[in-house]
């Protein structure tokens, strides 16, 4: 066995546990269909995950993350990302799927926009290592839900200093301190969860 077998997860590409559950059949429309069903359930955890929060000064702290990243992984990089995209977009037309009872264009402008459009990568991170085996292992899958979390975290600190003006100190105890403990179990929860869900999936096929 060589040290690289050992010293990191397989490179090689696999396909994301969505498409172990649920396989791309041939034909354009099936694969369209197939698309705009996990889209849209993605869209509606991502709403239902909104709803479960804690009202803090300017951010809540919401579940919202920790889907965000199991999306990512579960779904790759490309399928997560337009999951995301649906989901902001579905906000900004009006529909109420942030936290809270609203939607429309003011959460995307507001203290929450750079945690929101902080998901896009965050999902193309964790997406992308997903599908270079990382989300076969534990403690590979928390790295890369870790490294999902630090970009929705800077973005969001990022928007909270400049973006509305709160400075960085501030944007650091509003913005960061209040999440840092709840990410990590969030971590912890998605990085144990997907690993799980993926022997289970591989053993049926």
């Amino acid at each position: 066995m060589s040290i690289r077998s050992v010293s990191q997860p397989a490179a090689a590409r696999h396909f994301p546990l969505a498409s172990v559950l649920w396989p791309e059949q041939a034909g354009e429309i099936s694969g369209v269909a197939r698309g705009v069903v996990l889209v849209a359930l993605g869209t509606a955890l991502m709403t239902l995950s909104a709803k479960v929060n804690l009202p803090l000064p300017y951010v809540p702290m919401t579940l919202q993350t920790l889907v965000v990243l199991m999306i990512g992984a579960a779904y790759g990089w490309r399928l997560g990302c337009a999951t995301m995209f649906a989901y902001l977009a579905e906000g900004a037309i009006g529909m109420p799927v942030f936290a809270g009872p609203v939607g429309g264009l003011a959460p995307l402008l507001g203290p929450t926009a750079g945690y929101l459009f902080g998901f896009i990568p965050a999902a193309l991170v964790t997406g992308w290592l997903s599908e270079r085996g990382w989300d076969r292992s534990v403690i590979w899958l928390f790295a890369a839900m870790a490294a999902g979390h630090l970009v929705i975290l800077a973005a969001g600190f990022g928007w909270l200093a400049f973006g509305i003006g709160l400075g960085v100190e501030k944007a650091w105890l509003v913005g960061i301190v209040p999440f840092v403990a709840a990410s990590l179990v969030k971590n912890a929860l998605g990085a144990a969860l997907v690993p799980a869900a993926r022997r289970v999936a591989d053993r049926r096929g």
